[in-house]
């Protein structure tokens, strides 16, 4: 497999020259994302190693980084198709995961089994409405709107749309920042069923719908890490050189 060329001392100062351009121009470049083509190190043969950083000029998919020897890749490899297994996966565990119980409470008198739903409406009818709208919108609302919210990224990338790239980069950012607050009812039943384990009175068990709940969470995550948000803007890029090649063959 081949590697980017080695560089002499010159070079690598260079290169650090144009690491620290880079990041002063970022807001500049980033200010031109209606339609103009902006300068991004795709654009100029630039690849950055995930594993050590390094930034690579004239380096190709699937080389080795000459620096820590993992594969340089521009793009996340076959991220939409990636992304849409988890999403799919997470969409058919998401019924289940709200049908059924997640907690089944046994006692001397009877055995009750709790769905999220079921929890909710208990806490409201005892009136705990902060308490039943905190798992209302973590445990219903939150995987609801990272499933709806990876659907829309995922058909915009795969179809090359160009609308609205900078809303889109913020709900990608949201969708990465609130997966982990969405295990609130596995963290609840772990902890309930740790403490209230009273043979011969009362016990408390997970049920099946904490495992595919679960599933879900984890699910949407993979899905967010597998997504390449910079798919999007690649579009917008190829638009640009169209209308510019447009352009220059009108004059």
């Amino acid at each position: 497999m081949s590697r980017p060329r080695d560089r002499e001392p010159e070079e690598d100062a260079e290169h650090a020259a144009h690491q620290v351009g880079f990041e002063c121009w970022g807001e500049a470049l980033t200010q031109d994302a209606t339609g103009a083509a902006a300068l991004t190190a795709h654009s100029e043969g630039m690849i950055a190693c995930d594993a050590c950083g390094t930034v690579w000029r004239d380096a190709c998919d699937g080389e080795a980084c000459a620096r820590c020897d993992a594969i340089l890749h521009s793009r996340k490899p076959y991220s939409i198709q990636r992304t849409w297994a988890f999403v799919i996966a997470a969409c058919i565990l998401y019924l289940p995961a709200n049908l059924l119980p997640v907690m089944v409470t046994t006692t001397l008198i009877d055995e009750q089994r709790d769905t999220i739903m079921s929890g909710i409406i208990y806490f409201w009818v005892n009136g705990e409405w902060e308490l039943a709208a905190v798992v209302f919108i973590a445990s219903f609302l939150v995987p609801l709107f990272k499933l709806s919210a990876m659907i829309l990224m995922l058909l915009s990338a795969q179809y090359g749309s160009t609308w609205r790239l900078l809303q889109r980069a913020r709900l990608y950012r949201i969708v990465e920042f609130i997966g982990r607050w969405s295990m609130l009812d596995v963290f609840v039943v772990s902890l309930l069923a740790g403490l209230v384990q009273i043979q011969g009175f009362a016990t408390i068990t997970p049920g099946p719908g904490v495992a595919a709940f679960g599933s879900v969470v984890v699910l949407t995550m993979l899905a967010s890490i597998s997504f390449d948000p910079r798919l999007a803007w690649d579009h917008l890029q190829k638009d640009s050189e169209i209308m510019e090649m447009e352009s220059d063959c009108y004059e």
